[in-house]
């Protein structure tokens, strides 16, 4: 087994599996694992304490281990990591990695699994973990030879990251410790595939016949505003935003429009709906109800899987979404723009931009959604890192919150409550150096409280905005549209101040909009973690869309 470099003989290094597994996850820029420690993974977390390159991330909850590492995949664009317990450890990763598997971002979630010889017997927490994942992975694997671990690994991390999904592995608690000689396996370089020069052709030929020609652009295409903004100039297009893209154009585009939608700018819908050809870019976003019946549709994706999914589609154009974007550019011939069109696009724009301004400047108190998003507006720069909860307050968000391309994080698809607090936490840890605002409701934070304590362990400066209104407002206001009458939407909330500061964070009960803001630059300046408990009216968000 032993091989020859030179004159230099090298022998491969036995070590335990533990060992060869954080060797692997360096090798691949892994710097954080998040979990929550159970006897079935004691030998990775002994492997962990004496590895000292990877960092444990002691979270109070599995479903914040895995909301973090897909909050860290969507942050860096690299694989997130997670690891648990057998049994309910698992179970409770689910929710994270249901977040990560919807919206498409590479975590590798490692969990431990009874003894090789309890395997299929009536052994605590023994369940088949595979069958239990199988939803929300793309790749689930029980790995019970020493030897195998490296292999399967390699694969699992391969899956995650080629595939824009989920990869879980089981090992069995007293695999972990035991000795193995496989070498780790260097990473190779991963390209996406070159896009068809003719479904290019294609496209442009498309996009040279549009009459009223929109862009629409979903949350994966942030680093490409600037060549979006060019092509919707060229082309004399409007360029509305998918769900959760809010942040990726700046409110300053002479030619972005806000979302499209649910969440959106309410003059788009009208708008959008007279397009007769549409470039998506990286989204399937095509919300029944706001689309065109007889628009052609060209879609640029970065996998030949997301062609199609949800929308229609004329032509295809799949590789990186870069290129194909520069190539656009490059190739869009002199253009005599729809000047009807383009005025139409600037007479939306300035009708919504004064209806939003006004909307953001109420002064009642407690406070209305809007105006707390304004006074989040106000105090960001474009480096700021928003990590925002699901709740109304989401939709309150992406309506109002005038943008200056900050980096938003949010559970797009999954759309699960409790996401603003892990999501705001990894954050911080990705990138120590920006400010991240977490802006969740009472509902939300509720379900991840514990977690408070997480950021204080590891002394992650962050702020918190809870928009305070006792109540699950969207669920409240959704039941009443149909009919129904509303149960289980009125919440028991403790004094967050109280709590929070109980927990080792800086607290402060807001009392006005101006106050709010005051606090928000402050609270950057401070040395501890901070809340803010805004009281927030009970006001229904408008245009709700029933499901």
């Amino acid at each position: 087994m032993s091989t020859t470099e030179g004159s230099i003989l090298l022998r491969p290094i036995s070590r335990t599996v533990a060992e060869a597994i954080l060797e692997q996850l360096e090798l691949f820029g892994v710097k954080r694992i998040y979990g929550v420690i159970g006897d079935a993974i004691f030998g990775l977390m002994d492997a962990i304490a004496k590895n000292g390159e990877i960092q444990f991330i002691a979270v109070k909850h599995e479903s914040v281990a895995a909301m973090m590492a897909s909050a860290e995949a969507k942050c860096t664009g690299g694989l997130g990591v997670c690891a648990a317990q057998m049994g309910p450890g698992l179970a409770n990763l689910i929710n994270g990695l249901g977040d990560a598997f919807l919206d498409g971002f590479p975590v590798l979630a490692i969990s431990g699994q009874a003894p090789l010889k309890k395997i299929g017997t009536s052994y605590k927490q023994y369940i088949n973990q595979q069958e239990l994942v199988q939803a929300v992975t793309g790749d689930s694997q029980l790995v019970v030879h020493p030897d195998a671990v490296i292999g399967s690994l390699t694969k699992a991390i391969y899956t995650s990251i080629t595939m824009d999904t989920v990869s879980h592995l089981s090992i069995p608690a007293d695999v972990f410790t035991v000795k193995t000689l496989v070498p780790t396996n260097k990473p190779t370089s991963i390209t996406d595939g070159e896009f068809c020069t003719e479904q290019l052709e294609k496209g442009l030929q498309i996009m040279y016949s549009a009459k009223n020609p929109m862009i629409l652009i979903g949350n994966k295409v942030g680093p490409l505003s600037v060549e979006i903004q060019q092509l919707a100039e060229r082309w004399g297009g409007g360029i509305a935003t998918a769900y959760g893209a809010v942040g990726i154009l700046p409110d300053s585009c002479p030619y972005g429009l806000g979302g499209l939608g649910e969440g959106g700018n309410p003059f788009l819908t009208h708008l959008f709906k007279q397009a007769d050809v549409v470039l998506a870019i990286g989204t399937s976003w095509w919300p029944e109800g706001h689309t065109p019946v007889r628009a052609r549709v060209i879609q640029v994706q970065n996998r030949q899987t997301n062609l199609g999914n949800g929308m229609p589609v004329d032509c295809g154009i799949v590789g990186n979404m870069s290129d194909i974007i520069l190539q656009l550019i490059s190739r869009f011939e002199p253009h005599d723009r729809n000047q009807e069109w383009v005025g139409q696009i600037n007479q939306c724009k300035q009708t919504w931009a004064a209806q939003n301004e006004e909307e953001g400047n109420k002064s009642s108190f407690p406070l209305q959604s809007s105006r707390v998003i304004r006074a989040i507006e106000r105090c960001t720069t474009p480096d700021t890192v928003i990590a925002l909860d699901e709740g109304d307050f989401t939709l309150w968000f992406m309506r109002n919150f005038r943008a200056q391309c900050e980096h938003v994080l949010l559970s797009s698809n999954w759309r699960t409550m409790g996401f603003g607090l892990p999501s705001a936490l990894a954050a911080k840890l990705c990138m120590p150096n920006k400010h991240v605002i977490c802006v969740t409701g009472d509902g939300g934070l509720a379900m991840v409280l514990a977690d408070l304590l997480t950021a204080v362990r590891y002394r992650l400066k962050i702020t918190v905005i809870i928009l305070n209104n006792g109540m699950l407002q969207m669920e409240y206001n959704k039941m009443v549209k149909k009919g129904l009458t509303p149960e289980g939407v009125e919440l028991t909330n403790p004094d967050f101040v109280m709590l929070a500061k109980a927990c080792g964070w800086e607290a402060f009960r807001i009392q006005s909009g101006d106050e709010l803001e005051q606090l928000l630059i402050t609270a950057q300046m401070s040395e501890n973690p901070v809340i803010l408990d805004v009281p927030t009216a009970q006001v229904s968000y408008p245009n709700y869309q029933i499901s």
